[in-house]
């Protein structure tokens, strides 16, 4: 009896201490995985802080602005933080969406399309009392990085233009090298899904167009074919990427936009030589898919 005491005590000291052993490496073990949670949402949490959309400033580049251009060069420098602002709105909703290319093919591009456009209006305002400032295109692409909207100098909020006229020279891709063609979808391009991009037809609802302003009217009917056809490629190269939104967010969105600066050169570049320009284009800006 003497004996078995010290021996139950001895197993009963075993037995707690593998007992604390335990209960502190699970300590131990938690203690470490809060910590890699707790550094990867400060990682996670910095990087979305730092994507935010940056843009070169504009209003530091312009020359004097004439009083009789000053409202509607104002309501274009608005309407330019208003795109950086819809942008970065998309750029946190789609987070996790589309494939490597996502950004550059569904907020940045498009961003530069809308940038472009505007800048063009800026600088055919002033052009239209003085003269017309150079280069601003140059300003139009933005990149990710840095505070959102930074050093636009929009000079107040102020609502957007409710038919916004469009560039005055053909900035996109492959603008003015094809001659002809229409604005119809470029069918039967082997997407793989049997599906192309239909756009209405811009050619058919032009009308009479003035000598002077025929050639780029032209180059413009042949663009938006151009960006059809750059879509539908679009289209067959990314089958399965993305989630079921891909499609509109980073193709048929971006081409939208694409379309509305070309139609708006069009309508421009017939009222220049004193015609009235067709209404009612822009309402063919939007496509679809079809089965092909």
């Amino acid at each position: 009896m003497s004996r078995g005491l010290p021996l139950l005590h001895r197993r009963r000291v075993l037995v707690v201490g593998a007992i604390g052993g335990v209960t502190c490496a699970a300590v131990a073990v938690g203690a470490a995985m809060a910590g890699q949670d707790g550094s990867g949402s400060s990682g996670d949490a910095s990087t979305k802080a730092a994507s935010t959309i940056s843009c070169p400033d504009v209003t530091g580049s312009l020359p004097e602005i004439p009083a009789k251009a000053k409202a509607e060069v104002d309501r274009n420098l608005a309407l330019l933080q208003t795109q950086i602002d819809e942008a970065n709105k998309r750029l946190v909703s789609s987070a996790g969406e589309g494939g490597p290319n996502f950004v550059q093919n569904a907020i940045l591009g498009p961003l530069a399309d809308k940038r472009k456009s505007t800048l063009d209006r800026i600088a055919i305002s002033i052009g239209r009392q003085a003269e017309k400032p150079q280069g601003l295109d140059a300003l139009a692409e933005c990149s990710l990085g840095g505070d959102a909207g930074a050093g636009q100098g929009s000079g107040g909020a102020a609502e957007p233009p409710a038919t916004a006229p469009g560039t005055a020279e053909p900035t996109d891709p492959g603008s003015g090298a094809e001659d002809g063609g229409g604005s119809d979808a470029g069918a039967g391009n082997g997407t793989g899904t049997g599906q192309s991009i239909s756009c209405p037809d811009v050619a058919s609802k032009v009308g009479a167009v003035p000598a002077a302003a025929q050639a780029e009217v032209d180059r413009n009917i042949a663009l938006l074919q151009t960006q059809i056809d750059e879509a539908n490629k679009r289209l067959a190269s990314s089958v399965g990427q993305g989630g079921p939104n891909f499609v509109q967010n980073a193709i048929l969105g971006p081409l939208k936009d694409k379309r509305t600066s070309t139609i708006d050169r069009i309508r421009i570049s017939i009222s220049r030589q004193g015609a009235t320009a067709p209404s009612g284009l822009d309402a063919l800006a939007g496509c679809s898919l079809a089965s092909g």
